[in-house]
């Protein structure tokens, strides 16, 4: 019988973004991340550094894609007034609070040095600053290994 040893493993995922609402699939990355840490058992975290990105889970597909922009739209639309926007003039207030909305990462399980998730679920990053950016996200995993 072989022992259980803790591990705790951290690595960052690179993007570069357009601006506006962009979904990016992370899986194959934090899947990549999960095999490199030697963590068979435990959890993953997913996150931003910053305040107008988000980490979710969501089928990637076009369609949703598309629903996910309209609906953020729809909750919190671009030319609403926003005191943020009225303070720092840089346009992106509707960004902070979409961002504050899906929230800034997603926690999953791991079994077998595998993230756990189904078989349409996608860990994405949705950008949704109103310019380029570079971002860094941070993906730690927690666990034990063989």
């Amino acid at each position: 019988m072989t022992a259980s040893l803790p591990r705790v493993h951290g690595a960052e995922i690179e993007l570069q973004t357009g601006g506006g609402v962009e979904i990016h699939d992370l899986t194959a990355r934090v899947e990549d991340v999960v095999r490199a840490s030697g963590v068979v058992e435990g959890i993953v975290v997913v996150s931003v550094s910053g305040s107008t990105g988000a980490v979710t889970t969501i089928e990637h597909e076009p369609g949703l894609e598309h629903d996910l922009a309209a609906a953020l739209e729809r909750l919190v639309p671009r030319d609403a007034r926003y005191h943020h926007d009225e303070r720092w003039g840089d346009g992106n207030g509707h960004s902070h609070v979409r961002a504050a909305l899906v929230g800034p990462s997603v926690t999953l399980p791991v079994r077998e040095a595998t993230p756990v998730r189904g078989t349409w679920q996608q860990i994405v990053f949705v950008e949704l600053d109103n310019r380029p950016r570079h971002r860094r996200l941070p993906v730690q995993v927690v666990g034990v290994g063989r």
